[in-house]
Order: C-alpha cells, then sequence, then structure tokens
C-alpha cells in the first residue's frame, strides 16, 4: 500500500466514522446521561462488532450477505426493532431517576453490549467494508495485510469519533441539567433513533 491510497483513504474513512448515525447518536446519550468516560470505554462494543465485520469483509464472507436476500432482511429486521426498543426506553426515562444514576456505576458491559448490537445490526455496514475498504488495497500484493492496516486504521479513527461525540454529549449535559431538560433531549435522541430505525428498514441491497 503506497503513501497516495493511504492520502485518499483517510480523509474519506474519517468523513465516514464522523457521519452522524446510530452508533454516534448513542454516544451522545451515553456521555449526556452517565458521563465522558463511560461512553467512550462503552464504544468499545462498537469497535468489537466493526472489527468482526471488517474480519468477515477481508475472508471474502460479505459475499453471503450480499446475495442473500434473506439473511440481509433478517438483519436488518432485528436492527431496526433493536433501534426502535432503544428509542422507547429513551422515551420512557425518568429524568430525576438518571441524576441519580449518574456518577454511580453503570452496567459497562450492558452499554458495550448495547452500541456492539446497534452496529452489528445494520447490515448496510458490512457492506460498506465491503465495497469501501478493496478500492484502497492494491491487488498485486498481499490481501491481508493490506486489509488489517486499512481495519485498524478505521477502528483508530471510529475511537476519535466516539471521543468526539462523546464530547459534544458532555456539553449537552451541561445544557440539559434541569429534569425537564434532560427529558426533552432524552425524546429527541429517541425520535433520532426511531428515524433512524425507519431507515434502516427501508434500506434494500445494492
Amino acid at each position: 500500500m503506497d503513501l497516495a491510497a493511504l492520502t485518499l483513504f483517510l480523509p474519506a474513512c474519517f468523513a465516514l466514522n464522523m457521519a452522524p448515525g446510530p452508533n454516534n447518536l448513542l454516544s451522545v446519550s451515553n456521555s449526556t446521561r452517565y458521563g465522558y468516560r463511560i461512553a467512550c470505554v462503552a464504544g468499545m462494543g462498537r469497535l468489537l462488532a466493526f472489527a468482526g465485520m471488517i474480519a468477515l469483509a477481508s475472508a471474502g464472507l460479505a459475499v453471503v450477505l450480499q446475495t442473500s436476500e434473506l439473511l440481509f432482511y433478517a438483519i436488518k429486521i432485528l436492527g431496526a426493532a433493536y433501534l426502535f426498543y432503544l428509542a422507547w426506553q429513551l422515551w420512557r426515562a425518568d429524568p430525576g431517576m438518571e441524576s441519580t444514576v449518574t456518577g454511580a456505576p453503570v452496567g459497562m458491559l450492558a452499554l458495550a453490549r448495547q452500541e456492539f448490537l446497534v452496529a452489528a445490526g445494520n447490515p448496510k455496514a458490512i457492506l460498506i467494508f465491503t465495497a469501501f475498504l478493496p478500492q484502497f488495497v492494491d491487488s498485486s500484493r498481499a490481501i491481508t495485510p493490506q486489509f488489517a492496516v486499512l481495519g485498524a486504521l478505521f477502528l483508530a479513527l471510529e475511537w476519535v469519533a466516539i471521543a468526539a461525540y462523546a464530547y459534544m454529549g458532555l456539553h449537552m449535559r451541561r445544557w440539559f441539567a434541569k429534569p425537564s431538560g434532560k427529558r426533552m433531549f432524552n425524546r429527541c435522541c429517541a425520535g433520532l433513533l426511531s428515524a433512524a430505525a425507519s431507515v434502516l428498514l427501508m434500506a434494500r441491497r445494492t
């Protein structure tokens, strides 16, 4: 892999990482509700899901997802259902209770699992890896090491995106200090997650 390919890959990759989506929205919400550090650590669940997708794309197993309409729609429906569930949880959340939870130990594994399921429940993500990463692979050289480098760079930039969105949520936490403000923020996030679920339901294989 030459320097020219990396020069093109890095900004294009970072644009994908920073694009607003269900996982980035989840980082904002978790940071607002539980704090910056917890939101960043919970993002490890997302990185684990993406690492698995990159490995599948590298192994060529993503072709199964591209060719199996039943599998694609099954993952899509489950992913959308989970997003609607998270939206419902946020909509019903009691901001008064959240103020007592903030700063206390939170189920970190539960939040990381939440990030993992949101990422894994979007079949378009693995198709992005299948279509995007190979564009920067030199077919005249060993494929696996190049995928490993590109995948590692993608995950590193995704970590930057997690930190950036969590930092955004940290500042929103100050703006919505009152219970009424927290309720409004939670319901805005619920609406956006529901919109993301609706978009996911309309997704088609390319």
